[in-house]
């Protein structure tokens, strides 16, 4: 439980090259569960929404997608929405081990889109975003680029509304935490087909 009061909101969202059941994405949809996995179990982490009529965590609410989805051909894209005590815990896991292998292949499974790949805002501690909020989080932080209420890791802003600076330190010492807890699903995803 953050001890500041406030959780660090994540939504992502882009668009595969083909169908989710097309073998161009086979790599990403072989690595989505183990990448869930290795969430619930690094340091931070608070909770993530799942997908209504799948396996899993409830849904924080009907999925909707941001405006960017409009003309693509697809009816969805891949996206989540999750919880985090903080920024640094956030980077650790996105950075290292599981997820930064698949974000190495993404490049194979995903379209190059000219809207930010995620969004980060601070929301108060025991309340969930809704995907709503996150697409329209991501819809600002495109519009506006990155102020209080929408940001990036790279212009990151505290829980008070201020530019602030990732804890590098901090992170690389997470990034250590999380590894013993990963090396099985980090060797399992390596020897997984792109």
């Amino acid at each position: 439980m953050s001890t500041s009061g406030f959780h660090l909101a994540m939504y992502n969202f882009g668009l595969h090259v083909a169908s989710y059941d097309a073998p161009e994405v086979q790599g990403f949809v072989r690595r989505e569960p183990v990448n869930f996995a290795a969430a619930e179990k690094a340091a931070g982490f608070v909770g993530r929404s799942g997908y209504v009529g799948e396996p899993g965590p409830g849904s924080w609410g009907v999925q909707v997608f941001p405006r960017f989805i409009m003309g693509s051909g697809h009816d969805s894209g891949p996206s989540s929405l999750s919880l985090w005590e903080d920024i640094e815990s956030l980077s650790a896991f996105s950075y290292a081990g599981v997820h930064a292998e698949a974000l190495k292949n993404a490049r194979n499974w995903n379209t190059r889109n000219d809207w930010p790949p995620l969004v980060l805002w601070w929301i108060e501690a025991g309340r969930r975003p809704d995907w709503e909020q996150g697409a329209r989080k991501l819809e600002r932080l495109h519009d506006h680029g990155p102020g209080p209420l929408a940001f990036t890791f790279k212009h990151p802003y505290s829980m008070e509304g201020q530019p602030t600076q990732v804890d590098r330190a901090r992170v690389k010492a997470l990034v250590e935490a999380n590894a013993p807890g990963q090396q099985d699903m980090l060797e399992q995803v390596r020897s997984m087909p792109v």
